[in-house]
């Protein structure tokens, strides 16, 4: 894929402002019926499908721990009930995030990345933050937990895209366009390794360092920082024994299928008894207290298991249609002039991409076993808010593109 720097040449990023009767034509195109047949159907059905089948697949996966659960109260439905309602308060976030212009977004980015840092900050302090299996990454908002490294991800995409359209002309410069981006990557690192959450930390780099590379960065640097990143993983998964521990069971798993290896030996187990088309729905054995976290790190292992091969090639397929659509509506952000816009909508496919590889590949035995959900799937309320908040918003810039093509400002 071409990058920025060598597709455009820098002009600013805002656009026209809006005259009466252009206002008056958006208003009438933002009619529920008029507006939905001006969104990518593609990126619809495809969010709306990976949506629908996590539900379905959250509660196979969830009903044999949530009847033997006293947390549950034994209540089969306790998994699917909490899902739906997280699906419904993520489609509301998504339906009101639509309403604002990218133009607002840009606006917003700064200060929601500092909101998103201050919610980090505040999950570690004592009383406040909330631990989790030795984890530190929840706020306790009474009925619900908020987990900020979720929301973060998407504050880091539209943080990114506004920074390297401000730095554009200095996308060459290894101090002024690679650094001051870098220094506050590291200080997001710092405060997600110390709850830790060494999964998210890999997936908000990748973003953040993603979209400066679309951006123009200068390759000498992408490529140094490329290889200091791998050696600075290495380090930091060297330093930690649990880190480390995950590796070895990672390399072979059989060889401590009760320890280390035990998650991922289940996780493979589910995989080979799928065979072409699964054991059935509801059929899983794996998902009977045996493969830890099932309707969360590992709902591909059950869907593997009771769809088999041709249930996983349909969740692969729906990501890379979702993933390619992202990419192709930047571009013709891009084409457009606008740049703020085009790099959010490749910085949410990089996202969903990045973070959708790391989970298959942990289920699939590929990659060392890290905590990362399947987005818009596995069971979890912040995730699954922020991913439809992402879609959402890579579904405003699809809609404004296409009024920008028809004549009318946005």
């Amino acid at each position: 894929m071409r990058r920025l720097a060598g597709i455009l040449p820098f002009s600013g990023a805002g656009g026209a402002n809006r005259s009466p009767e252009a206002g008056r034509a958006v208003e009438r195109l933002m009619r529920p019926s008029d507006t939905i047949r001006e969104l990518d159907p593609l990126v619809i059905w495809a969010a709306v499908g990976l949506l629908m089948l996590g539900l379905v697949m959250v509660f196979s996966s969830s009903i044999a721990i949530s009847e033997g659960s006293r947390f549950t109260r034994n209540q089969a439905h306790f998994f699917l009930i909490r899902h739906a309602i997280f699906v419904s308060v993520g489609v509301g976030v998504g339906l009101l995030a639509f309403r604002f212009s990218m133009r607002q977004w840009q606006q917003f980015a700064p200060w929601l990345f500092l909101f998103g840092t201050l919610l980090l900050v505040l999950v570690l302090m004592p009383g406040i933050g909330r631990e989790v299996n030795g984890a530190q990454r929840w706020l306790n908002l009474g009925p619900i937990n908020l987990q900020p490294s979720e929301l973060m991800k998407i504050f880091a995409v539209l943080y990114a895209a506004d920074y390297t359209v401000r730095k554009l002309p200095d996308m060459g410069s290894f101090r002024r366009g690679f650094m001051p981006m870098a220094a506050v990557i590291i200080l997001v690192g710092f405060l997600l390794l110390k709850e830790p959450d060494f999964g998210a930390f890999v997936v908000i780099t990748c973003i953040a360092f993603g979209v400066l590379f679309l951006g123009g960065i200068n390759v000498r640097a992408f490529i140094l920082l490329a290889i200091v990143a791998v050696i600075g993983f290495i380090v930091l998964i060297w330093l930690s024994p649990y880190r480390r521990d995950r590796m070895f069971g990672f390399m072979d798993p059989w060889q401590d299928a009760f320890g280390k290896g035990y998650q991922l030996s289940h996780a493979l187990i589910a995989f080979g008894r799928g065979e072409w088309f699964g054991v059935g729905l509801g059929a899983s054995v794996e998902k009977l207290f045996y493969l830890p976290e099932a309707h969360t790190d590992f709902l591909l292992a059950v869907i593997a298991e009771e769809l088999g091969f041709v249930g996983v090639v349909v969740v692969i397929v729906l990501f890379a249609v979702l993933i390619q659509r992202a990419f192709s509506i930047g571009r013709e952000a891009i084409k457009l002039e606008r740049y703020f816009p085009g790099l959010v909508a490749m910085g949410i496919g990089l996202w969903l991409g990045v973070q959708s590889f790391i989970n298959m590949g942990v289920n699939m035995g590929l990659l060392p076993t890290k905590g990362l959900t399947l987005p818009l799937m596995s069971f979890g309320g912040s995730a699954i808010v922020a991913n439809c908040l992402a879609i959402a918003i890579l579904l405003r810039v699809d809609w404004e593109v296409r009024q920008l093509k028809r004549g009318v400002t946005v």
